[in-house]
């Protein structure tokens, strides 16, 4: 099944300093990017707090970025804060080339992003599935987290499983913006919070929070990163404190508002 994700931007990065620019700002190793796969890279501020989720990839030699669009102007205003000096072209391409997730099917010219899903780009529009609950739902199923404006600079990497077999954080290239904060957690600490699936009769919305009445926090014990609605259920992918994934758990603190961790 093919899915435009309209609410997606896409950034091509190009020049000489391409590589090396790119190595400097992400937490994954640029130069481990492989043919026809996405890559996922956080983009952190000097806290370890994550900016953005990035999926990039190569096509014709050249790096694109692929990010929700409210994180857009965001994040073009960071690279450019950075670039300097830098041989590096920033050019905003969301309007020219269209993107489609791709739910178990294979195309030449799609990026693996994990083992059911691809993203595949396109300069005129295709045939698509207009439902893109469907799409999340997949994307949940697979804990493929994702940040949007209401989330940003909340979470360190670990908090959402990037840590988890360097799937987005690699932790022997060299700096970028907030690898000392996040290698620290990595070599001395252990994550409080991961990723967990959810399952609501009651609507969610990304920023909702996810609460249990004995926490010791001030902060809620978890936030929700993604929703999908099927049918009369919403399925959500959130991050969750880990010592508390026993405890009755609630929806914006409502105690009439339950969640249910979800196995599957």
């Amino acid at each position: 099944m093919k899915f435009l994700l309209k609410d997606r931007a896409l950034l091509r990065i190009t020049g000489v300093d391409a590589e090396k620019f790119l190595q400097s700002q992400f937490s994954n190793n640029i130069e481990n990017i492989k043919s026809q796969e996405v890559q996922i890279n956080a983009y952190c501020q000097h806290q370890g707090k994550i900016l953005g989720l990035l999926w990039i990839f190569v096509m014709k030699d050249n790096f694109y970025i692929s990010l929700p669009s409210d994180l857009k102007e965001t994040i073009i205003s960071k690279l450019n804060l950075f670039k300097l000096m830098s041989k590096v072209e920033i050019e905003d391409c969301s309007k020219q080339i269209y993107q489609f997730g791709i739910i178990d099917e294979e195309y030449d010219n799609s990026f693996k992003i994990s083992q059911n899903l691809s993203l595949l780009t396109s300069r005129k529009l295709i045939d698509s599935n207009t439902d893109l609950n469907i799409w999340e739902k997949s994307c949940i199923d697979t804990n493929l987290p994702e940040i949007f404006s209401t989330t940003s600079e909340k979470f360190i990497p670990q908090a959402l499983n990037l840590d988890i077999e360097e799937y987005g954080v690699s932790f022997t290239k060299g700096c970028y913006p907030g690898q000392e904060v996040v290698a620290r957690m990595h070599y001395l600490g252990k994550p409080k919070r991961r990723l967990f699936k959810f399952i609501s009769k009651f609507k969610a919305s990304v920023g909702d929070s996810i609460d249990v009445n004995d926490s010791s926090s001030l902060k809620p014990s978890g936030t929700v990163l993604r929703v999908s609605k099927i049918d009369a259920k919403y399925y959500l992918l959130g991050t969750f404190e880990i010592k508390h994934i026993n405890d009755m758990i609630y929806l914006n603190n409502d105690t009439h508002k339950p969640l249910v961790i979800s196995n599957g």
